[in-house]
């Protein structure tokens, strides 16, 4: 029988559209980890920090646009070419097209800022989802971890966890709690996905 610590690191790749410090702690929480990888990172901006960030930490930079991934099959093949063992989008702002997720099913999954179904759907991303909640009175926030289908934020859920929101919170404040939350899980929960307590 084969141990675990022989069998070749099971392999992430991070699609992001920004500026890239979810994917950075990603990376450098599973090269620690030596289990698993991100051996390459996504981006749909050609300036996004992301592509600086992954090529700064050794993980291959790739830009694409919006034809290679929607009207050709350019994106697809390389990702068939690389075999992900989970396809992670963080803050990646464009709808995943269908024909990834058919051939990768159950390894897209997705972060979103705010505690789903609520806060959800196309343009909620970033500072809007922040300031909706302020609007809307919420009493907290949260994040959001699951797997990707056809709709924006519509896909099974994964996890959850929650902050509160305080009565002289702004959008920013609530921002920087979000973004505690998603470096504290986000990893672990990629982890647990790739490896099952069941399989340990």
């Amino acid at each position: 029988m084969l141990s675990s610590r022989n069998l070749p690191p099971k392999k992430i790749v991070i699609f992001a559209s920004g500026n890239g410090t979810n994917a950075e702690n990603i990376i450098r929480y599973f090269q620690k980890f030596r289990k698993a990888e991100v051996t390459a990172v996504f981006s749909n901006k050609r300036s996004a920090k992301v592509l600086k960030r992954a090529h700064n930490l050794q993980v291959t930079p790739i830009h694409f646009d919006r034809q290679a991934l929607y009207d050709t099959n350019e994106v697809l093949n390389i990702l068939k070419d690389m075999q992900p063992d989970l396809i992670v989008l963080a803050g990646f702002l464009w709808i995943f097209p269908d024909k990834i997720l058919k051939e990768f099913p159950n390894k897209v999954i997705n972060i979103h800022p705010a505690l789903l179904p609520r806060y959800g759907g196309k343009g909620m991303y970033g500072m809007k989802v922040h300031q909706a909640v302020i609007e809307k009175k919420e009493v907290e926030t949260g994040i959001s971890i699951h797997f990707v289908n056809e709709k924006y934020d519509e896909g099974k859920l994964i996890f959850q966890t929650t902050t509160p929101v305080e009565p002289n919170d702004s959008a920013e404040d609530i921002a920087e709690k979000i973004h505690q939350l998603e470096q504290e899980h986000f990893p672990k929960v990629i982890e647990n996905l790739l490896f099952p307590a069941a399989d340990e």
